[in-house]
């Protein structure tokens, strides 16, 4: 089992900035994928950005050279740097990690951070 633990959401203007934090109960070395989506009522979950074993990334169209994926291994935590933000980017915020292997394989998601920006 994975628990993971969003915070850093709240209230911003456009342009503004916010950093969300996503801690894990487990070494994120163990993780074969980590990555932040969002979601509006009445919308799917969409991916904003991701991080895979290998360093490699991955983001949305619309947030691409705004926001910003990274780890802090000894924290065991993954962060989500929010640049120019924007009316759109208002969501929640959900924190996601893939075990592809092992006892605890599989898709662990938090419960999520609100981000409004008002415009």
């Amino acid at each position: 089992q994975v628990l993971l633990v969003e915070s850093g959401g709240g209230l911003v203007q456009a342009g503004g900035s916010l950093r969300l934090s996503c801690a894990a109960s487990k070494s994120i070395f163990s993780f074969d994928a980590m990555g932040w989506y969002r979601q509006n009522p009445g919308s799917e979950r969409e991916l904003v950005a991701s991080t895979a074993s290998g360093s490699s990334t991955n983001y949305a169209s619309s947030v691409k050279g705004r926001f910003a994926i990274s780890t802090d291994i000894a924290k065991n935590t993954v962060y989500l740097q929010m640049n120019s933000l924007k009316p759109e980017d208002t969501g929640v915020y959900y924190c996601n990690v893939v075990l592809k292997y092992g006892l605890n394989k599989g898709d662990y998601w938090g419960r999520g951070t609100q981000v409004t920006v008002s415009s």
